[in-house]
């Protein structure tokens, strides 16, 4: 996943990437990264799939298991994840969610206090515009993102995400497509990934998500309609 992002970035439209700090290959992660510092790092925060860096526990399989459950042991491990990046001379300059628990009301409050806290300028809003197939997972999510502080002042309609209901799957083909709903800060969400062997269940294409985010014609979209690509840290949260 790691390689993806910065070939994608190398080579491609990416500006910005997130790293697991609970994830199993963390380490060569951040070594890759550390070489590449114009690629902005930011911690994916991890509730569920991995092990929890304050206790060694499994995390509950999924986002569902971790709803009907009962934690109060959330801020201690969201603190530890940022910590771990920040030791691992990564400048951190946002903050998202594994399957977007960080949308989670009682969730997002405590990510809102550590970004101000650390000093991190961006938390992603999940409102996603143009996907395909929207499920009523992805309903809810663009209903708690329309609804979700942290906005910047006077942007309250104008912080969007493209990309979150089909990343994974994306080709540039489709990019272009989503291109038509970028408006205000818009944020594409993607996996690009080179040769990855775990987290089979997902059943993402993470090589042709590579090739389409490196492919000109994406770039050359983005020059024709006129929008900025920005890190970021080029924006307030």
């Amino acid at each position: 996943m790691t390689e993806g992002a910065i070939r994608a970035h190398r080579d491609g439209i990416v500006t910005a990437c997130s790293i697991v700090a609970n994830g199993r290959a963390f380490d060569d992660a951040a070594a890759r990264l550390r070489d590449v510092p114009s690629l902005e790092v930011g911690v994916h925060l991890a509730l569920v799939e991995e092990r929890a860096l304050t206790t060694g526990a499994p995390m509950p399989r999924n986002y569902l298991r971790f709803i009907l459950g009962r934690r109060t042991d959330i801020e201690p491990e969201l603190r530890a994840q940022i910590e771990k990046v920040l030791a691992a001379g990564l400048r951190v300059t946002h903050l998202n969610g594994h399957q977007h628990l960080h949308m989670l009301p009682r969730v997002r409050r405590v990510v809102e206090r550590l970004a101000r806290q650390y000093g991190i300028g961006y938390v992603r809003v999940v409102h996603d515009r143009g996907g395909r197939g929207r499920r009523w997972s992805m309903a809810m999510l663009n209903r708690v993102g329309a609804a979700a502080p942290g906005r910047p002042a006077g942007e309250s309609a104008r912080r969007y995400t493209i990309g979150v209901a089909e990343a994974g799957h994306l080709t540039a083909a489709r990019i272009i497509e989503l291109l038509d709903y970028v408006e205000g800060v818009t944020e594409l969400v993607a996996h690009p990934g080179v040769g990855v062997t775990g987290y089979a269940h997902w059943r993402y294409q993470w090589d042709e998500e590579t090739r389409a985010l490196c492919d000109p014609r994406v770039r050359e979209a983005i020059e024709r309609n006129g929008i900025e690509r920005i890190a970021p840290s080029a924006k307030e949260r």
